[in-house]
């Protein structure tokens, strides 16, 4: 599931100035989407490239009549009708104006905008969610538990959007049922409740590892080899590094160039990763290898936790370096990578952060173990040998 962050800023949150300083505030932050007045869209187009919803200010209207204003990614029926309480809700579910709309042939609505007032609005969203991309619901006086009925009931038929005012209620939005909603309507003015917002989105998205030891039994030198520094568009912490290796099922934690020395610079954007037919581990739980990186890449971050994050990659440096050949024991099972032979490259072991030219047979260092194979970065189940 890929959550996902919007952003009310249509005229119910202030003038266009309020509004303005909001979208401003997203476009910042990393919000996915805003969700606008029809009439907004093209001022927000204006102002940056994010997302745009909008609330359809005629149910009725015609595709001639849209070609006059800029459009919207997604129109949103709900406002001003049944979805907000300003118009009674029929009986009769499938005779309602929100409804008609979004089941008209020409797909003029994707989405459904309602307020949960009580149990006859629960069930008017869900009804809306069975022809919606995207449903968003608003807990009024209760919250939680419609919540809860609607992942159970529709969770898979629809993004299921829930309204909140802050990060926290983000956060419980993104945990409830375990599985969660699909994403958050969040209505604020603060610039600091949007960015931990998006950070609480981040967080819900990343996985955690588990990593362990695998004893050293050789630490050879080899030749020269084509080495690849990963420098990200990220500052890694001290704990923080990525995961790299000769053989897919075994990744070795290379700490970042946080550290200090009496010869270079820390250069904590940095991990040099390997030679060039290394694997790296990416966000998706898939693995590059070194040599394809470039520019504008996704790569994991992950900490001695098994914590994980993703950075950007900002520029791959490879150079001629002399090497290591190190190899584990995981269980019986033999594994190894090259790493430079330098002082400032770093691993973590069970006695803490070590340069490789300190290691010694008897070691354990820390590794991301998983017994796969894989095709093309890719984990599949088939026979591959690695040596």
């Amino acid at each position: 599931m890929t959550r996902t962050v919007w952003l009310k800023a249509d005229d119910t949150v202030g003038d266009w100035e309020t509004r303005k300083h909001r979208i401003t505030a997203a476009i910042e932050a990393g919000v996915d989407w805003v969700l606008v007045d029809e009439s907004d869209v093209g001022r927000v187009r204006e102002l940056g490239d994010i997302n745009v919803a909008a609330f359809r200010s005629d149910a009725d209207m015609v595709d001639e009549a849209e070609s006059e204003t800029a459009v919207a990614d997604a129109y949103f029926v709900g406002k001003d009708g049944e979805g907000d309480g300003t118009v009674d809700l029929p009986s009769d579910f499938s005779g309602s104006a929100d409804l008609t709309t979004l089941r008209h042939s020409d797909d003029r609505a994707q989405g459904a905008y309602v307020r949960i007032f009580d149990q006859d609005y629960e069930a008017f969203a869900e009804a809306a969610a069975r022809d919606a991309d995207y449903t968003i619901v608003i807990g009024e006086d209760w919250t939680i538990i419609p919540l809860e009925n609607l992942i159970a009931r529709i969770g898979e038929e629809t993004d299921l959007l829930a309204g909140v005012t802050t990060a926290d209620e983000a956060q419980t939005a993104f945990e409830t049922l375990e599985l969660g909603a699909d994403g958050v309507l969040l209505d604020t003015d603060n610039p600091d409740e949007i960015r931990e917002t998006v950070e609480v989105r981040d967080a819900a998205e990343r996985e955690t590892l588990d990593l362990q030891y695998g004893e050293v039994l050789e630490v050879e030198r080899t030749g020269m080899a084509d080495r690849v520094c990963i420098d990200t568009g990220s500052l890694m912490d001290h704990d923080e590094g990525m995961l790299i290796g000769s053989m897919s099922r075994g990744l070795f934690f290379v700490h970042a160039e946080t550290a200090e020395s009496p010869y270079v610079a820390s250069r904590p954007f940095r991990v040099n990763a390997g030679a060039v037919h290394a694997y790296v581990r990416t966000p998706d739980g898939g693995t590059k290898y070194l040599a394809e990186l470039k520019s504008g890449d996704e790569v994991q971050v992950v900490d001695t936790d098994g914590n994980t994050r993703e950075a950007i990659v900002g520029r791959v440096k490879i150079e001629k370096r002399p090497m290591f050949r190190v190899e584990l024991d995981v269980d019986g099972d033999r594994i190894e990578t090259l790493l430079q032979n330098a002082e400032t490259i770093k691993v973590a072991t069970s006695e803490g952060r070590k340069a490789v030219t300190d290691l010694e047979a008897g070691d354990e260092m820390l590794i991301y173990y998983e017994d796969v194979a894989r095709h093309f970065g890719e984990a599949v189940e088939e026979s591959i040998i690695e040596k």
